[in-house]
């Protein structure tokens, strides 16, 4: 198999939706095996950022919202969106300052990933936030958030538990707690 060749065919395309975060296409395609079929694509206009903020006495922060789309309440690490073709380490600062409050002192990337690559081209990167300051927060009108600080093994037990469903929440927690593990996590 070649990792190169792209095996489908577009046959059409159209846009269904726009608005200033998403667009929607719908693909007339020949799947791999040359089947007639439909695809959809969610553009995300914005690059996910997600920020996993730890102490020196080991805590971390949580932020705790009601997501629409779920229909649910959802405890998360801060995160939000960066301007494509702008620094994320800026949206990142942006982000945590909102949400939180806290300014980092130093900052690590942990990684770089797709959040839900069979429907969507949406692309993230993580974050390690150390050295904290306190401020205020200042969230977005759009967001009624609660901002919980608690020990990060106890996030992590979130995400062991199914607590935390949220894939940047979920990646970032496991990260930190794989670099916490085998003595890699920066100061």
């Amino acid at each position: 198999m070649n990792e190169q060749h792209n095996p489908w065919t577009i046959l059409g395309e159209k846009q269904v939706y726009d608005n200033p975060w998403i667009a929607v296409t719908e693909y007339q395609v020949l799947n791999p095996s040359g089947g007639k079929g439909i695809y959809g694509k969610v553009h995300f206009k914005n690059k996910a950022i997600g920020i996993v903020a730890l102490d020196e006495e080991g805590n971390t922060w949580l932020v705790g919202q009601y997501r629409f789309v779920l229909n649910a309440y959802s405890w998360e690490i801060p995160e939000g969106g960066g301007i494509a073709g702008t620094d994320p380490l800026e949206a990142a600062r942006r982000e945590l300052r909102e949400e939180t409050g806290l300014e980092a002192g130093t900052w690590t990337t942990l990684m770089h990933f797709h959040l839900s690559n069979s429907v969507s081209d949406e692309y993230g990167t993580i974050y390690l936030a150390r050295q904290l300051k306190a401020g205020e927060a200042a969230p977005e009108e759009t967001e009624q958030l609660q901002v919980r600080k608690l020990p990060f093994e106890e996030a992590y037990q979130m995400v062991e538990s199914g607590i935390i469903t949220d894939s940047m929440s979920v990646a970032g927690i496991l990260k930190v707690k794989l670099m916490l593990l085998d003595g890699s996590l920066p100061k």
